[in-house]
């Protein structure tokens, strides 16, 4: 009787410890910019890259005809940065790095670069 005890309660054990996990899904976003407006569109949570881009493209479609995807992200965030003479984009794990990286990038191209837009994906 006292094995079956053992046995059992070591059985339970090793069900919590061997249970397999639940594995988050994947969240995307995206930010889609248009240099000669300076138009944007942004989206989070999409369960794929392509919904992202294309929800965010639609919501800058509506403030401009150029719009083009300047960066996505799956469960990060994402900025973009824009300047007189040039932009530039950039992910991270947070938004404050996804800020500085995309004002980095920008510099390459322009003075004075400010943040258009940032944004983080639903996961964050």
């Amino acid at each position: 009787m006292k094995i079956r005890k053992i046995m059992a309660i070591a059985g339970f054990i090793l069900s919590i410890f061997a249970a397999p996990s639940v594995a988050l899904a994947d969240s995307y976003g995206a930010i889609a910019y248009s240099p000669r407006t300076g138009a944007h569109g942004w989206s989070h949570s999409f369960n794929s890259r392509r919904g992202a881009e294309n929800a965010a493209l639609d919501n800058c479609y509506q403030r401009a005809g150029d719009c083009r995807v300047a960066i996505w992200f799956v469960n990060a965030c994402g900025a973009v940065a824009a300047g007189p003479r040039g932009w530039g984009s950039a992910w991270a794990n947070n938004s404050n790095r996804a800020q500085r990286k995309a004002l980095r990038q920008c510099s390459n191209y322009s003075g004075n670069c400010r943040i258009v837009r940032w944004q983080c994906s639903g996961a964050r």
